[in-house]
């Protein structure tokens, strides 16, 4: 079994969602997002990395901050890797996917960077803009190194186009609870994400499906009844709050963590 698939039997078995944590590496330095990742991993089942890019096409404002930082650092993808690797050498059973945009990808080299993944222990994969069907030979490649590659699904999937995903999808499906870039308030009623969430349960229950965008402390509580939860654009703005008030943004974003694990447990 997968460490994504173990992450989410854990947490079934202690009846409650999974929760997926999701930071930019390289925020605000190398370093201190590695500090950060290592400290929140104590209290998130998965732990996301993004991999920052100029021109995001999902991502709100507190996630372009973050991007903005590591790039203006001098963020490489090798040293996302590097990042990696070094999480994993203290958290070898914490599931690590890897977020961000096709464009790196491409410039890296298919083949490259999904043997760079393996080599340095990322478990899942989301690509953005690498939209079903035109992800199905990538897809494929990662399934080959044992990488899980997530596919995505929104409110206006359709059904057809929604069964096809999920026969394809692998350990997660990734569902985007409203049409918002991330970080936008939450629009839509819990109800109503729960409702289209157990759609998409029908269609396969062996699948765990996640959500994500507008998930908060105030609302976290209210969608617990999925198979996981993706935080993202809490914590990337607590870093941006931390930094300007020059305050250890590790004690900070832990924080966090550590209450939206409390308001599902």
């Amino acid at each position: 079994m997968t460490l994504i698939n173990l992450a989410f039997k854990k947490a079934r078995s202690e009846k409650r969602p999974a929760l997926l944590t999701y930071i930019v590496a390289g925020d605000n330095t190398k370093n201190k997002s590695l500090e950060i990742l290592k400290s929140i991993a104590n209290y998130a089942d998965i732990c996301e990395i993004g991999f920052a890019h100029n021109t995001p096409i999902a991502d709100g404002g507190q996630i372009q901050s973050s991007a903005y930082r590591a790039l203006k650092n001098g963020i490489k993808i090798k040293d996302v890797f590097s990042i990696v690797k070094k999480f994993k050498k203290s958290k070898q059973t914490k599931p690590v996917i890897l977020m961000g945009y096709y464009n790196v990808i491409y410039q890296y080299g298919n083949t490259k960077f999904i043997n760079m993944c393996e080599n340095v222990g990322v478990d899942g994969l989301i690509v953005v803009d690498l939209p079903y069907p035109e992800n199905k030979d990538f897809a494929k490649k990662c399934k080959k190194k044992n990488i899980s590659f997530i596919q995505l699904v929104s409110p206006t999937t359709t059904q057809i186009r929604m069964k096809k995903i999920i026969k394809d999808s692998h350990d997660m499906i990734y569902y985007i609870s409203m049409l918002s870039t991330t970080g936008g308030k939450l629009k839509v009623p819990s109800k109503k994400i729960l409702k289209k969430y157990h759609e998409i349960k029908k269609l396969n229950k062996s699948k765990n499906v996640v959500i994500g965008f507008g998930i908060t402390e105030k609302t976290i509580a209210s969608l617990k009844k999925a198979d996981g939860l993706v935080v993202g654009s809490v914590l990337c703005k607590e870093i941006s709050k931390s930094l300007k008030k020059r305050q250890n943004p590790v004690t900070n974003v832990t924080n966090i963590v550590k209450r939206l694990r409390k308001k599902i447990t």
